[in-house]
């Protein structure tokens, strides 16, 4: 009788090219996404070296990060004309690559173009039991499909265009069981900024985080999207969610899913996945959610994140400097509640939550009530077709007649080079997945939390428990 395998080892074993004593595996890569900020250099490599890229047809690119989310007069030129310099260049640079190399672009004037793990799972080009790479850390977003989804450097792009392999030493795995029953006003967001919370951001390094239980088998696909994607945020290298009916039925009938007698053996496939029982994990960890509240970052790393209703930490419970060190730079004096702090910026997007369930929830809280004086919300879909679809069920209109700034698809205010940021001093509600020194803007402090509390935030102007105006 065959050894029990976890998701990850049946997904390892089956791209396991070559494996030596004592060194990286060689590791079969499915599908890389690119973007233009980490890939024009691996493509000017391949260039020096006389190489092509080997499995153009595996290889998909996409603009996102310095893409403005503005635009001069409506048009694409017109968004390309409000970029500076560098990233008209960068884009530029992405879009002549992949006409060279014979890669599909989702360029800017495409209207499937969007931020790239947005896409990947909105084109099906996603699936379980693949190995997905790109160069930005949230590729971990596409563990949610049952993926074995990472971040690679720009050098490690350059070797998968090369090679469509890459040198890799097996991490051990972790499995995050999440038990209990989430109450109103709390969402998939909360469990993971609980989670981060709980173990830290080293908590995952060396491991990769395959999340199981009854809380997260009830989510949405796209709330599995937003758990996985912050899996990095805890040091993981990836996070991985066994795929099953839900999965499936997200996936069926999409652009690059299989079709017809491709989809009946790949769901075949795909059923054999999750991890057999009695599969050994290295390291377990529970998290109840039945009394999780929503959750809110106070410092500058996503493990500083605490219940809506708490208060700040005292400077005598910190086991280091850092937590001294972050309340100096968000200027919050410690031990005091966070609740009915001024903020002065929302954001609703990113690869975190920028989908159109994310934009529903936010919705929800705004419909029928006014942005505070003073606050400045961008609602940011993460692609073009998350933003026809959310305008066609009038969600534009809901942000508008609130006083929102509805925007174009793009990563805007999550990595702040592209226009969109707050300013020193400025306090922000995020949705995005880093709350870094200088993340959304020079000297601006980030709180990290969903976009229910976001939502609240914008229409309160403070920092507000969602619970108090939502409906039962």
């Amino acid at each position: 009788m065959e050894k029990p395998q976890t998701l990850f080892e049946k997904i390892w074993n089956e791209h396991l090219v070559a494996q030596q004593p004592d060194s990286p595996a060689v590791l079969y890569i499915d599908l890389q996404l690119v973007h233009e900020v980490t890939s024009p250099q691996a493509f000017t490599g391949l260039r020096e070296r006389g190489l092509k890229v080997r499995r153009p047809d595996r290889t998909v690119a996409t603009v996102d990060h310095s893409l403005p989310t503005l635009s001069a007069d409506g048009t694409v030129e017109g968004r390309l004309a409000l970029a500076d310099d560098l990233a008209r260049k960068q884009i530029a640079q992405l879009e002549e690559n992949a006409r060279e190399f014979g890669i599909e672009s989702f360029g800017a004037a495409s209207d499937r173009n969007g931020i790239v793990h947005v896409i990947g799972p909105e084109l099906g080009l996603t699936q379980p039991g693949m190995t997905i790479v790109c160069g930005d850390s949230h590729t971990s977003t596409h563990g949610a499909f049952g993926a074995l989804a990472f971040g690679i450097g720009t050098s490690e792009v350059e070797h998968v265009l090369a090679t469509q392999c890459l040198l890799q030493r097996q991490p051990m795995t972790c499995e995050v069981r999440v038990e209990g029953s989430l109450k109103k006003g709390v969402t998939a967001k909360d469990i993971i900024l609980a989670l981060i919370a709980k173990i830290g951001v080293a908590g995952g390094v060396g491991y990769v985080l395959e999340y199981t239980g009854p809380v997260i088998r009830a989510l949405s696909m796209e709330e599995r999207m937003t758990v996985c994607n912050m899996s990095i945020e805890a040091g993981a290298r990836a996070g991985l969610i066994a795929p099953d009916e839900t999965t499936f039925e997200y996936l069926a009938g999409r652009k690059y899913a299989p079709k017809g007698a491709d989809w009946d053996a790949a769901v075949a496939r795909w059923r054999k996945l999750p991890s057999d029982e009695g599969a050994k994990y290295d390291r377990t960890v529970t998290l109840d959610v039945s009394d999780l509240e929503p959750m809110i970052t106070y410092g500058t790393n996503p493990g500083m994140g605490m219940p809506i209703t708490a208060s700040l930490p005292t400077l005598e419970s910190a086991s280091d400097g850092g937590l001294k060190k972050a309340l100096a730079y968000m200027d919050l004096p410690a031990g005091q509640p966070l609740l009915g702090h001024k903020v002065d910026v929302v954001f609703i997007g990113s690869c975190t939550n920028s989908r159109l369930s994310d934009l529903r929830e936010a919705a929800r809280v705004m419909r029928g009530r006014k942005v505070a004086e003073g606050v400045r919300v961008l609602v940011v879909p993460g692609s073009q077709q998350i933003k026809r679809d959310a305008e066609a069920e009038g969600l534009d209109k809901v942000f508008t007649d609130a006083g929102a700034e509805w925007r174009e698809a793009g990563c805007s205010m999550c990595i702040a080079m592209n226009g969109d940021m707050i300013q020193p001093g400025q306090y922000a509600v995020s949705t995005s997945n880093r709350n870094f020194e200088g993340r959304q803007g020079k000297g601006g402090r980030t709180m990290l939390a969903s976009p229910l509390t976001a939502a609240a935030a914008a229409v309160t102007g403070v920092v507000t428990d969602v619970r108090t105006l939502l409906d039962d």
